[in-house]
């Protein structure tokens, strides 16, 4: 029987153009990171099961998680997030570091997730997170580099939003103000992240069933009808939580002075369901009408080394998958056309016993930075110019009898059509005109 000659479902191959719109990507997450002065990390591909059962939640545990056992009887999975093992590793490290950490990763993922627009099995997640930063600063800075990011792709706040809550906030008013019990709060987290998915009857039948009072339902439903930071700000503060209410409004002026506001909105629905999240909690969503969904999440977190009963560390983060950004910048128009590689120069030589001078030739360019394809064979003319279309070349060089007879090449710039005739022996000269 022959093999499938597909990848396993949920995977991708990436022949060079799809490698080319990766390494894209790639570059702008690392350039924007680094511009931010983070570090890059990474860590194993397989992690015990254990570490995402402490702070991952059920449904990737249950249903999503790749696992076997290995030979050593050891329960392993495939890592199918990274948040696990940077906490790991900031926890065998963290004391004897100068704060904050700044650190990044852009890890291969899996997740046994049906295939659709927009999710795969495996994918490629940019991760950005910064551990003991003081006050809300580290806070601040996620939401900063995430704007950055994509302005960094060339878009703007007509084509993306940042819902922002506050953990800190929904706690207040689940255990404060509406008196819920632990196990009604977690029903509770559970019910408002599915809030903006559901019919109102459905909405009110699952709260229904949490057993609240009718006064604890009434604030629930006022709640949910927050729109705006000053909406939030007024609610808490007539409630009788003014402390919570002013932390909160500084830290939305501190936005407005660095700039970012206009990419915030208000969502009493983002909650990010995991426990670890205790501070700001934020989506990114498309605002295009073709491809309204999160693009990607993060929040500030305190207690997620406790797992290692290490204290606990302010930290927060980011994640944003390859699929999504993809999807994202293609909807816009924002994706650069790498249909066709890049290169500098394609050496062609149109006799046979020119190939010794073009694979010099190209030894010594490439020493020079410059990215060269070599014909490995004698070129006719008229087959020249449609190889060079395909390897995205700006300059062709040509060898003739002629040529190699007086020991020179033809440059041709195919932007501007000039042609050169030049010393095959003068690297400088030719170096002039391809680097001008």
């Amino acid at each position: 029987m022959a093999l499938n000659k597909q990848p396993y479902r949920g995977t991708r191959d990436f022949f060079p153009k799809d490698k080319r719109v990766r390494d894209y990507l790639f570059s702008v997450m690392t350039k924007t990171a680094e511009s931010f002065g983070y570090e890059s990390y990474d860590g194993p591909l397989l992690e015990e099961v254990e570490l995402y059962k402490a702070k991952s939640g059920e449904e990737l545990i249950n249903e999503q998680i790749y696992s076997f056992t290995d030979r050593g009887e050891r329960f392993v999975a495939i890592r199918p997030e990274m948040t696990p093992t940077v906490a790991r590793m900031v926890s065998q490290i963290h004391r004897e570091s100068s704060k904050p950490l700044r650190w990044f990763s852009i890890p291969n993922l899996m997740r046994y997730e049906k295939p659709q627009r927009g999710r795969v099995r495996e994918h490629w997640q940019f991760n950005c997170d910064v551990f003991g930063a003081p006050g809300r600063l580290g806070e601040m800075e996620i939401l900063q580099i995430a704007v950055e990011l994509f302005q960094n792709y060339g878009a703007n706040c007509s084509h993306f939003e940042i819902l922002l809550n506050d953990r800190a906030i929904v706690d207040t008013v689940f255990k404060l103000m509406m008196k819920a019990t632990e196990e009604q709060t977690y029903r509770l987290y559970k019910i408002v992240d599915k809030a903006k998915k559901i019919t109102k009857e459905a909405l009110e039948k699952m709260v229904g069933e949490v057993g609240l009072s009718k006064d604890s339902e009434n604030i629930f439903y006022s709640y949910l009808q927050l729109n705006s930071f000053a909406d939030v700000v007024s609610f808490l503060t007539t409630n009788g939580h003014g402390g919570i209410s002013e932390a909160f409004n500084n830290f939305i002026t501190l936005t407005e002075k660095a700039h970012i506001n206009e990419y915030l909105k208000y969502d009493p629905t983002i909650v990010r369901g995991l426990d670890y999240y205790t501070g700001i909690v934020f989506e990114i969503f498309d605002k295009h009408p073709d491809n309204r969904r999160a693009l990607c999440g993060g929040g500030a977190f305190a207690n997620l080394l406790q797992i290692f009963n290490e204290e606990p560390l302010a930290g927060v983060g980011l994640g944003l998958g390859d699929v999504t950004l993809r999807d994202f910048l293609e909807v816009h128009n924002l994706l650069p056309n790498f249909d066709i590689p890049k290169n500098d120069v394609l050496i062609t030589f149109q006799e046979d016993d020119g190939l010794v001078a073009a694979l010099i030739l190209a030894q010594s360019m490439r020493k020079n930075n410059l990215k060269i394809v070599t014909s490995l064979e004698a070129l006719k003319f008229k087959k020249v110019f449609p190889i060079a279309e395909k390897k995205g070349v700006r300059f062709v060089t040509l060898m003739g009898s002629e040529e190699l007879a007086k020991n020179q090449i033809q440059l041709k710039n195919l932007n501007t059509k000039e042609q050169h005739t030049l010393d095959l022996n003068d690297l400088e000269a030719i170096l002039k005109i391809i680097k001008a």
